[in-house]
C-alpha cells in the first residue's frame, strides 16, 4: 500500500495547476541562512528548531516588505476611503503558513527547507498562536483582517497588544511579524477634571500614558496587497511621576510606571459576559483614543485632503474615513471623536455630530443581557470626566428628539435613554452605539431580526433604515486550502481553482453528487484527516481512538447557552445504553469537546469538569471498549481548530434557539465536510436554507417555541419525570457516579438544571437523542452520508468572508470592493 501524501505534497499537486507559484528556492535558502547568521546570530551547530522557525519567518517577511511599502504608496496616490475596523480582539492564529500561501511561496519554502535538511511542518508547529482574542468575536475580526482576499485598502484595525490572562505567553520569544513604530507614539489622557474656559470646556490635569504602535503586515491572497494591522502597547512617559522620583521615592515611581503599562498587559478573558472593571474601561479608551488620533493625523496629511495651515476642513471626513465598531467595546470612539471635533478642532456640535454619525457604524454580537456593557457613571466621572459630559449632551439631544416624536411617553424615554437609572447609574454602551452610528447590523439573519424586534425595537421603530444584517463568513484560504489541502485538491480537480476567491463556485460540485469516484475521493480525504488527527491525539493526549468511529465534535467557548451540557447528557445516555445491552451492535463514536471558560465563570468550569469526569469513567470501562470515547481538547485555539475541523464527521451546533448570534465554527465544519446537528439558531438557519434542511440534522425548539415556553413557564421536572433515560442520567450525576471521590461535586449543576436553567436543556433532550439516532442510522450507509457531505460543501459559498466584506463595503462603508491587483514592487536584490 502506498504511503499517503503529506499535506505539503498535496499542496504541491494543487500548485502544479497554478494555486501556488514555485518561487526561487535558491534565494530562499540564501535568505534563510543570512537571517540565521545575521538576525539570530547562530550557526547550524547551535541553532534550535525555534531559531530555524524565526529564520524562515524573517525570510518570508522579507517577501512582504516591498509589497507592504508599495501598498501604502498606492493608497497615498489613490487616496481611497479607509475603513478602520476597531476591535478589542483580533484572534489571528498562526501567521507563517497563511502568509506563504497568500504570497504563493509555500512550494518554494517547502523545497528550500527540505534541501536544508529540515521539515517545514515541524517549523510551522513551533509558531505560537497570537493571543489576541477569546472567542467568536475575536476570530471574526481576525478573519476579516487576516484573510480577506479583496484588496482591503479600507481596513486598518487597531487594538491592544495583549497577553491572555491564562498561561498563554505568546510573546515570550518575540514576534517576527511585527514592527514597532515609536516615531508614531501618541499620548492618551486619563483622570483630571474639566475646566470651563472662554473657548469652551478643557480637559486638564490629566495623567498621560503613551500608546506605542506595533504594525503587522497582512497580505491579501495573490494580489500584491499587504495591509497593516496596527496594535497598541501602553508605555509610561519618561517624566511619569517625576515628582516622586525627585523626592527620592524611586521604587514607587518605578511601580507606578508598571501600573500605567498594565493597560495593555492582559486581555480580559471573558466572552459574552460583562465585568465592569476600571482596567477594562481604560483599555477600551486607550484603543479608541490612540486610533482616532492616528486616523485624524492620516486624514490631515492625505495627498488630496483639505490641508489648511490654520484649520483643517472636516467636510470630507466621512467620505474618506469609516469606523466599524466591533461590538460595544470600542463604543467610546463616538464621544472621543466628538471631543476631538468640538474641543480641539472647534467645530460646532451639530456639524461634529453629523460627521461622527456618518463615520461610525456598529456591529452587535450578542443579545444576552449579561454580555451588554453598562459602565457605572462614577467610573466615568473619575476616569473620563469630559466624555461623561459629552455622553450626557448626546443623551439629552437624543431624548429631546424621542419626546418630540412620542409626547408624554415617559416609559419609552426611560427604555431608550443612554443613562440607566439605578444604584449606581450606568451608561448603556449599546444604546450609545445605536444613537451614534449610521448603521447597525447583526451577524446572521435570525440574530438581526431579534435585534430589531427585541433588543433595539424602540430604536428600530424610529429609524428602521439604520438596521441591517451582515451574515458572518469565513475565509476559504485558511479554512480550506491551508487546513484541508486534500479536500481543496479534489475540488480543484473537478471545478478548477476559482472557488478559492469565489466560493459560490462550489455549487458546481452538485454535478458530482452521484459520481462514484468523487464520492470515494471525498470519503478517502475525510478518512485520511481522521487518521492524522487520531495520531495527533495519541501523541498529545496519550489516548487511542477508533478512526472508524463518528468523530462528533463541539468546539467553541464554554457557555451555558451553547449547551455543552446537552452534549454531556447524550454521552451519558449512550454510555448507559451500552452498559444495558453490552452485546448489541452500536455505531462507535468519539465525542470531543474543546473550548475555554472565562476564569470567573464557575458554571462553565463545572461543565468542563463534568465532561472530563464522564470521560474518566467511560474511557476506562472495559465493557464500552472503543465503541465510545470522550475527549476534552485542551487549550483549544486556532491552530488546533485547523487540525480538528477537517477530521470532523459531526458538527455540534446546539445552542438554545435565539441565543447564538451567528457562529462561524458551524461554517468551517460545513466547508470541510462535516454534517451539522443543530438547532434553528444563528447561521444554522441560513446553512439549512442553502443546503436544504434535509441535509442537516435539525432538531429542537424554534425561537417562537422558546418564546412561548418563556410565557408559559419552563418546568424542567416535567421532563425529568417523563423521560426515564434523562432521569437516570441526572440521578447518576447527582449521586456522584462520575465523581465518586466528591459525590456532592455536581449538586449545584443539577440544581441549576432542575430549577433555574435559562437555556432549557431538558426541553430539547428528547428531540436531540432522537436526532442523534438518525445520525447513527445514516453513518451506517457511508455512500449516502458522503452524498450529504458533498451537498453541504457545495452549499458553503454564501459563507465566505469575501461575501460578508463586500456587503459591508457596499451597504455600510459606501465603497466598492476592488479587484485591482496592485503593481508588484521592484524589490532590491543582492
Amino acid at each position: 500500500m502506498s504511503k499517503p501524501l503529506t499535506d505539503h505534497e498535496k499542496r504541491k499537486q494543487i500548485s502544479v495547476r497554478g494555486i501556488a507559484g514555485l518561487g526561487d528556492v535558491a534565494e530562499i535558502k540564501k535568505s534563510f541562512n543570512r537571517h540565521l547568521h545575521f538576525t539570530l546570530v547562530k550557526d547550524r551547530n547551535v541553532a534550535t528548531p525555534r531559531d530555524y522557525y524565526f529564520a524562515l519567518a524573517h525570510t518570508v517577511r522579507d517577501h512582504l516588505v516591498g509589497r507592504w511599502i508599495r501598498t501604502q504608496q498606492y493608497y497615498y496616490e489613490k487616496d481611497p476611503k479607509r475603513i478602520h475596523y476597531l476591535s478589542l480582539e483580533f484572534y489571528m492564529g498562526r501567521t507563517l503558513q497563511n502568509t506563504m500561501i497568500n504570497l504563493g511561496l509555500q512550494n518554494a519554502c517547502d523545497e528550500a527547507i527540505y534541501q536544508l535538511g529540515l521539515d517545514l511542518e515541524e517549523l510551522e508547529e513551533i509558531e505560537e498562536d497570537a493571543g489576541l482574542g477569546n472567542g467568536g468575536l475575536g476570530r471574526l475580526a481576525g478573519t476579516f483582517k487576516n484573510d480577506s482576499h479583496l484588496p482591503v485598502e479600507y481596513m486598518t484595525p487597531s487594538q491592544l497588544v495583549f497577553g491572555v490572562e491564562e498561561a498563554d505567553d505568546w510573546l515570550r520569544y518575540g514576534n517576527p511579524w511585527e514592527k514597532a513604530r515609536p516615531e508614531y507614539m501618541l499620548p492618551v489622557h486619563f483622570y483630571g477634571r474639566v475646566e470651563q474656559t472662554h473657548e469652551g470646556p478643557k480637559w486638564v490635569d490629566t495623567q498621560v500614558v503613551l500608546a506605542m504602535p506595533y504594525d503587522t503586515p497582512v497580505p491579501g491572497y495573490k494580489n500584491n496587497t499587504v495591509n497593516t494591522m496596527r496594535l497598541w502597547s501602553a508605555k509610561a512617559p519618561n517624566d511619569f511621576n517625576l515628582q516622586e522620583f525627585n523626592v527620592g521615592d524611586y521604587i514607587q515611581a518605578v511601580l507606578d510606571r508598571n501600573l500605567a503599562e498594565n493597560i495593555s498587559r492582559v486581555l480580559y478573558p471573558n466572552d459574552n459576559f460583562f465585568e465592569g472593571k476600571e482596567l477594562r474601561l481604560k483599555q477600551e479608551y486607550f484603543v479608541v483614543a490612540a486610533t482616532l488620533q492616528d486616523i485624524i493625523r492620516r486624514f490631515k496629511s492625505s495627498k488630496f485632503g483639505c490641508r489648511d495651515p490654520v484649520r483643517t476642513s472636516f467636510e470630507a471626513f466621512s467620505e474618506k474615513v469609516a469606523i466599524q465598531l466591533n461590538d460595544t467595546h470600542p463604543a467610546l470612539a463616538i464621544p472621543e471623536l466628538m471631543r476631538i471635533l468640538v474641543d480641539i478642532e472647534r467645530l460646532d456640535w451639530e456639524k461634529a455630530w453629523e460627521i461622527t454619525t456618518k463615520t461610525c457604524a456598529y456591529t452587535n454580537h450578542t443579545v444576552l443581557p449579561e454580555a451588554l456593557e453598562r459602565w457605572p457613571i462614577y467610573m466615568f466621572e473619575k476616569l473620563l470626566p469630559r466624555h461623561l459630559q459629552i455622553i450626557y449632551e448626546i443623551n439629552q439631544r437624543h431624548l429631546d428628539r424621542v419626546a418630540a416624536l412620542y409626547p408624554g411617553d415617559s416609559d419609552r424615554l426611560c427604555r431608550m435613554s443612554l443613562i440607566e437609572e439605578g444604584n449606581p447609574k450606568r451608561i448603556n454602551m449599546a444604546h450609545l452605539c445605536v444613537v451614534g452610528s449610521h448603521a447597525v447590523n447583526g451577524v446572521a439573519r435570525i440574530h438581526s431580526d431579534i435585534v430589531k424586534t427585541t433588543v433595539f425595537k424602540d430604536f428600530c421603530d424610529i429609524e428602521p433604515e439604520k438596521f441591517q444584517n451582515k451574515t458572518n463568513g469565513i475565509t476559504p484560504r485558511r479554512w480550506l486550502l491551508l487546513c484541508n489541502p486534500g479536500l481543496a485538491d479534489i475540488i480543484a480537480e473537478k471545478i478548477g481553482e476559482e472557488f478559492l476567491t469565489d466560493l459560490f463556485q462550489l455549487r458546481k460540485l452538485l454535478d458530482f453528487v452521484d459520481d462514484s469516484v468523487f464520492i470515494r475521493d471525498v470519503a478517502n480525504v475525510k478518512q485520511e484527516n481522521k487518521l492524522k488527527f487520531a495520531a495527533y491525539l495519541e501523541s498529545e493526549y496519550k489516548v487511542n481512538i477508533n478512526p472508524e468511529s463518528i468523530f462528533d465534535i463541539q468546539v467553541k467557548r464554554i457557555h451555558e447557552y451553547k449547551r455543552q451540557l446537552l452534549n454531556c447528557l447524550h454521552v451519558i445516555t449512550l454510555y448507559n445504553r451500552i452498559k444495558k445491552e453490552p452485546n448489541k451492535k452500536f455505531v462507535p463514536r468519539t465525542v470531543m469537546i474543546g473550548g475555554k471558560a472565562a476564569p470567573g465563570y464557575h458554571m462553565a468550569k463545572m461543565i468542563i469538569k463534568l465532561f472530563t469526569s464522564v470521560g474518566e469513567v467511560v474511557n476506562h470501562d472495559p465493557v464500552v471498549g472503543d465503541r465510545l470515547k470522550v475527549i476534552f481538547l485542551e487549550n483549544y485555539r486556532v491552530s488546533l481548530a485547523e487540525k480538528v475541523i477537517p477530521a470532523a464527521d459531526l458538527s455540534e451546533q446546539i445552542s438554545t434557539a435565539g441565543t447564538e448570534a451567528s457562529g462561524t465554527g458551524n461554517m468551517k465544519f460545513m466547508l470541510n465536510g462535516a454534517l451539522t446537528i443543530g438547532t434553528m439558531d444563528g447561521a444554522n438557519v441560513e446553512m439549512a436554507e442553502e443546503a436544504g434542511e434535509e441535509n442537516l440534522f435539525i432538531f429542537g425548539m424554534r425561537v417562537e417555541d422558546v418564546e412561548a415556553m418563556d410565557k408559559k413557564g419552563y418546568n424542567a421536572r416535567e421532563y425529568y419525570e417523563r423521560l426515564p433515560e434523562l432521569k437516570q442520567v441526572i440521578d447518576q450525576i447527582s449521586a456522584g457516579y462520575f465523581s465518586p471521590k466528591e459525590p456532592e461535586l455536581f449538586k449545584d449543576m443539577v440544581n441549576m438544571l432542575m430549577n433555574h436553567d435559562r437555556f432549557k436543556v431538558f426541553a430539547d433532550y428528547e428531540a436531540y437523542i432522537r436526532c442523534q439516532e438518525k445520525v447513527n442510522e445514516l453513518y451506517r450507509n457511508p455512500k449516502e452520508w458522503t452524498k450529504k457531505v458533498i451537498r453541504n460543501i457545495a452549499a458553503s459559498g454564501k459563507f465566505s468572508s469575501d461575501r460578508t466584506i463586500a456587503e459591508y463595503a457596499r451597504e455600510i462603508w459606501g465603497v466598492e470592493p476592488s479587484d485591482v491587483k496592485i503593481p508588484p514592487p521592484n524589490e532590491p536584490r543582492e
